[in-house]
Formats: structure tokens, sequence, C-alpha cells
């Protein structure tokens, strides 16, 4: 079996196209505010990155460039301040923060209905009890592809390998209200191998490099890798082995090309469903 490869780049441009032509028929501009503390390399990436894909979709959107040595309470009188902002309708504080600024303290302070990272507790909570809100936009990029890929959702036994706040938990509540049945692997795990084996749909989020060998995959699963490492090389590798995998799965994602696009393309979908919520189609 040779799987197909998820274009995450090409998903990402199709919904990238279907919100600016949202946007167009609006008569505002949703804004966007992005927050970067420090000068993290790879936040610098995705942060350019977002800065042009917003540009092109109409978003009113700005990043907001503050020093490393910014103090935990003058970054969150910033984000007060944006809070109160009409004119801004998302919310993102780049991740991670410098040590003295505590990440929970921020994204706490972050509005609710703005928090476009969807990190908020608020948000978790409505993702949680399956109420409308605010997603984290990798799982929800997650799920696109998913969809991408023809999966059946509907009982499907679905693996999610990584349990963070971020990726990990979220994604499996979205797994659990497309009706898949659903368990959550990590480190401590016994026979994690054989977990994985078992699933028709895994998804990888753990942050090591190649982890996941072509022996753990089921015949013809579905594989989403939601990693994105730098090897000594320089190279990037996913979570998963790609070339062992795609021996074994029915479809699978690149890295680079798979998931990273989708995350910013549903930040924007996020920042284009807050500001209906909070503005209407109307303004």
């Amino acid at each position: 079996m040779t799987a197909r490869i998820i274009d995450g780049k090409a998903v990402a441009e199709r919904l990238r196209g279907a919100l600016a032509a949202r946007i167009a028929g609006l008569s505002f501009q949703p804004g966007l505010r992005v927050v970067r503390v420090g000068d993290d390399p790879a936040s610098g990436v995705y942060v350019r990155n977002k800065d042009r894909a917003a540009a092109a979709a109409g978003f009113d959107s700005a990043t907001l460039q503050l020093p490393a040595e910014t103090t935990e309470a003058d970054l969150l009188a910033l984000v007060a301040r944006l809070n109160a902002d009409p004119a801004v309708d998302g919310i993102l504080v780049q991740l991670p923060l410098p040590p003295q600024i505590r990440q929970e303290a921020v994204i706490a302070a972050i509005d609710p209905a703005k928090d476009v990272d969807g990190f908020h507790p608020v948000n978790a909570g409505l993702l949680a009890t399956q109420q409308p809100g605010l997603v984290p936009c990798t799982p929800k990029g997650c799920m696109h592809l998913l969809r991408e890929a023809g999966a059946s959702l509907s009982g499907a036994r679905a693996v999610v390998l990584g349990r963070s706040q971020i990726v990990g938990r979220p994604m499996a509540q979205l797994l659990l209200a497309a009706d898949c049945t659903v368990t959550i692997a990590h480190s401590r795990t016994r026979d994690l191998a054989a977990e994985c084996r078992r699933a028709e749909i895994l998804v990888a989020a753990v942050g090591r490099p190649e982890m996941v060998r072509g022996d753990w995959i089921g015949e013809g699963a579905i594989v989403i890798d939601v990693g994105i490492n730098r090897l000594p090389s320089g190279k990037l590798a996913g979570d998963v082995a790609f070339a062992e995998a795609a021996a074994r799965a029915a479809a699978i994602t690149p890295v680079p090309g798979g998931v990273g696009p989708m995350t910013i393309a549903c930040l924007l979908e996020n920042t284009l469903e807050a500001a209906l919520r909070r503005r209407g189609p109307a303004g």
C-alpha cells in the first residue's frame, strides 16, 4: 500500500480563499492582533506567515512586538486594551513567553470572545461540553484534513498520541464530538505501539522526531502528523517516520506541508467567526 498524501497547503489555500470571499461581502474588516514578546525564531516564522495570509484574505491584521524584558503587568495591560478595542475581533499572544510572564495568567486575561487561539478556560469548557466556542487552531485544522482524506469518522477507532492542552486534549474532544471511539495515549501508556496499531485514525502530537515507526501503523489507517521538529541536519521531520508509515497507511500528512498551513488558516477562520459573533454580518 502507498498512502495518499493529504496536501495541507492546498486545503489551507482553499479555506483562505473561501474566507476572503466571505470578507469581501462584509461592511468591515475583521480585526486580528498578534502580540509577540521577544524574538523566538520559530515564533517569528509563524507570525510572518500569518501576517501574509491575513493580509491576502482581507483581514485588518497587525503584530505588536514587545521586548523580551516586558513585565507580566505590562503585557496584561496591553491585553486589557485590546479586549476593550471595538476594532479588534481576535487576540493571539504568541507562545512561548519569557520566564517572567505566566502563560496561564495571560491566556485567562484574554476576552474569551476574542480568544482566537481557543486556549481560554471558557472556550476549553465549551468544547468539552460540545457548545459553540472558539476551538484551538491546530486540532481544528486536523479535522479539516481528516474530512479532506474522506475519513469515515462515526464509530472509527481514533488514537491521539499526546495529551497537551493545545493539541492532544482538544483533538480528542473534537473526535469524540464526531462520534469516534477515542483513546488518548502518552508517554506512560503501556505498549504504546500496540495502542497506535489499533487506530483507524492516528493523530501524533508529541514533539519527538520520527517517534512513530511504520510498524506502529495499522494497515489502511489515516495518519495526521502534527509534529514539526528540526533535526541536527537542519531538515524538518514530523513525529511519524513518514516513509515507513506511508507504506502502511491509507492517507498521511507530510511534514512540512501538512498540518502547519492549516493552523494559520484556522486562526483566520476563528477570527472571522469571532467577528461575526460580536458584530453580525453588517458590522
